[in-house]
């Protein structure tokens, strides 16, 4: 009586692990985020599964029905168009309402984008604060005014029509020459990872079209120390 969290690739395919395709195999039924896009992977993989969308719009009416299904002892599967459930995904309702009703809820280790984008950035990566998706509109300001004074490194998921944009503001209120990367289309053949400092991202980025995912990594507010 078990839910199990499957981290699927973010770009390339073979970054899928032997026991997330052992588990996807053995699932009475798979939650996926678009099962148009599970559906090609599970092709790729030559897994035939009976699948049940699970998205932001329709997990509050299907929670309780996938809980009963686990408590019959069917094996559930949960995936997200790319990554790991929950995170900047949908899930976490699932988990948390499993948790309450007595199931047991596992995840596999595997694939997510931030982590290779910090690590590759070359900013600081021993201490950081992951802040996902900054709100569109409502409270976006009142969030950067709260990491003013971070000091860790900063991780941000983004899309491409709003890079330049949300870099702009990043200048505005950390300083043009606070040190960043942004990471785009990881894993895939056309993978960037552009660094340096704010102003020569943006002029970087100002300049063309992008597509695609994309992380910003920021680094954090430098505090001087005063040595005696």
């Amino acid at each position: 009586m078990k839910l199990v969290l499957v981290p699927t690739p973010i770009g390339n395919l073979e970054d899928i692990t032997l026991r997330a395709i052992n588990v996807l195999k053995e699932a009475d039924l798979i939650l996926a985020e678009d099962t148009r896009n599970t559906g090609f992977l599970l092709k790729h993989l030559n897994i035939s599964k009976s699948l049940q969308s699970h998205h932001a719009f329709n997990e509050h009416h299907t929670v309780g029905k996938v809980i009963e299904r686990i408590k019959k002892g069917e094996k559930v599967a949960l995936v997200s168009d790319a990554g790991t459930p929950a995170i900047s995904d949908p899930g976490f309702l699932l988990v948390r309402e499993c948790l309450r009703s007595g199931v047991e809820v596992e995840c596999l280790p595997g694939a997510t984008a931030f982590v290779p984008a910090l690590v590759n950035s070359g900013l600081p990566c021993d201490r950081f604060t992951f802040e996902g998706f900054l709100p569109v509109k409502k409270g976006r300001q009142t969030r950067l005014k709260a990491l003013l004074e971070e000091e860790r490194t900063m991780i941000f998921y983004e899309s491409p029509f709003r890079l330049v944009k949300t870099l702009e503001q990043f200048a505005e209120y950390f300083g043009a020459e606070r040190q960043a990367c942004v990471s785009r289309e990881l894993t895939k053949i056309y993978e960037e990872n552009v660094r340096g400092t704010l102003s020569e991202i943006i002029a970087n980025f100002a300049k063309r079209t992008v597509k695609g995912e994309i992380v910003i990594v920021l680094s954090g507010k430098i505090t001087k120390t005063i040595k005696d």
